[in-house]
C-alpha cells in the first residue's frame, strides 16, 4: 500500500487510546468552485444572491461608507426584479436551476468518474455566492478524511474579483478549523495549452455546423473597472494572451479574432472595448456576419445566454447586421472536462501518483 493512501490510523505510532476520536481514512478532496447562482428567479432569491455576491470588498472596492448606501437604498430594491426576468430567460426548468449550477454539478460528477482510479480522492463542487457554499462542501470533504485539498476557482485568467475571493472564503473558512488540512489552489491557466486547444476545437466544430462564414469572431471576456487594472490586477493581460494564443492556434489573419469585454456595471470605466458597442458598430460599419465567444468562462451563463446569446444579437441585427452565432462554453463537454482534468492531475502531483 501506498503511504499515501494509508489510514490516519496506521500513520499514528502505537494503538490509538479507547476514547480517541474516530478517524476517517486520509483521502484528498478537490473542490470545483464557479461564481454562483440564485435559488430562484423570484425577487427574494435574487436580493439574497446580489447581496452577498455586490457586498464583496473583492467585487466591489468603494468604500463602504459610499457604497452601502447605494446598494441598499437602491440597487437592492430595483436590481432584483430586473436580474430575475433575465435569469427566467436561461433557467434549467426541469431542474429548475440555473445552467451554472446544473453545469458545475455535471464537471464535479464527470471528473469523480475521470479519477475514480484514484480511490483516496472526492470530487465536489461549490459556489462562490449562494448555494451550495464553499463552508459548506468543504465541511464535508472534511468530514470524509481529506487531510489534503486541492480548491480549484473556475477561472482560466486571473482576476481578484474571481479567483482571490474564492481563496479568501475557503481560507476564512478554515481559520474556525481544529484540524485545518493542508491546501492547494489552483492557479490561472489561460495560456495553457490543453485550454488553448480545447477553445480552438470547439470554435472549429461549432463553425463547421453554420451555413454561413463570419468575418470576425468576437472573444468576449467579462470586465472589471480599470482602476483594478491601473491597481495591479493582471485580468486584462491574461486574457489579451488567450486571445493572442487563440489565434495562433487557429492560424487566422489578424484582425478576425477580435477581443472585448462586457458587464459593465456602475459609473466607472471598465477593461475597453466594450462587448455590446463593438458588435454594434461593427454591423453599423457593413459586417453582415459574426460569432461570439466567451473563453473566460468555464460554463454558460447568464452573462454567455441571456448578455450575449440573446441582447448582443439584438443589437447586432438591429443595427444591420444579419447572421450571429454564439458559440458554446466548454461546459461539461470532454474538451472541457480534458481541461479541468489536466490542471486537477498536474496540481496534485505528489499527492497522488
Amino acid at each position: 500500500m501506498n503511504a499515501l493512501s494509508k489510514t490516519v490510523a496506521e500513520r499514528v505510532t502505537g494503538p490509538l487510546p479507547a476514547d480517541h476520536p474516530p478517524v476517517k481514512a486520509s483521502k484528498i478532496g478537490v473542490l470545483l468552485v464557479n461564481l454562483g447562482t440564485p435559488d430562484g428567479t423570484d425577487f427574494k432569491s435574487m436580493r439574497r444572491y446580489l447581496k452577498e455576491f455586490l457586498s464583496d470588498k473583492r467585487v466591489i472596492e468603494w468604500p463602504r461608507i459610499a457604497w452601502y448606501p447605494i446598494l441598499y437604498g437602491i440597487v437592492l430594491n430595483t436590481r432584483p426584479k430586473k436580474s430575475g426576468a433575465a435569469y427566467a430567460e436561461i433557467w434549467n426548468t426541469e431542474r429548475n436551476e440555473s445552467p451554472l449550477r446544473t453545469f458545475t454539478r455535471s464537471q464535479g460528477e464527470k471528473l469523480a468518474m475521470r479519477l475514480a482510479g484514484h480511490g483516496d480522492i472526492v470530487v465536489d463542487w461549490a459556489m462562490r455566492y449562494g448555494s451550495p457554499s464553499i463552508a459548506e462542501r468543504s465541511d464535508y470533504l472534511m468530514t470524509q478524511g481529506c487531510d489534503r485539498i486541492l480548491v480549484y476557482p473556475l477561472y482560466p485568467q486571473y482576476s481578484a474579483s474571481t479567483t482571490a475571493t474564492v481563496n479568501d472564503k475557503f481560507f476564512e473558512h478554515m481559520t474556525g478549523q481544529r484540524w485545518m488540512p493542508a491546501v492547494r489552489t489552483v492557479p490561472p491557466y489561460h495560456d495553457e495549452p490543453v485550454y488553448i486547444d480545447a477553445l480552438a476545437r470547439s470554435i472549429e466544430a461549432h463553425l463547421a455546423t453554420l451555413d454561413f462564414e463570419p468575418e470576425h469572431v468576437i472573444a468576449s471576456y467579462h470586465g472589471i473597472p480599470q482602476s483594478y487594472f491601473r491597481k495591479g490586477d493582471p485580468y486584462h493581460c491574461h486574457c489579451q494572451k488567450t486571445s493572442r494564443l487563440l489565434n495562433e492556434r487557429l492560424g487566422w489573419p489578424t484582425g478576425r479574432l477580435i477581443t472585448t469585454f462586457q458587464s459593465r456595471f456602475g459609473p466607472e470605466e471598465w477593461l475597453q472595448p466594450y462587448t455590446d458597442e463593438t458588435v454594434e458598430k461593427l454591423a453599423k460599419d457593413g459586417v453582415k456576419a459574426i460569432a461570439v465567444l466567451n473563453p473566460g468562462f468555464v460554463s454558460d451563463c447568464l452573462e454567455t445566454l441571456e448578455e450575449i446569446a440573446g441582447e448582443a444579437g439584438e443589437i447586432f441585427r438591429e443595427a444591420g447586421g444579419e447572421n450571429f452565432t454564439h458559440i458554446p462554453c466548454l461546459n461539461d463537454s470532454d474538451a472541457g472536462l480534458d481541461v479541468i482534468e489536466a490542471m486537477v492531475r498536474r496540481e496534485l502531483r505528489g499527492w497522488i501518483d
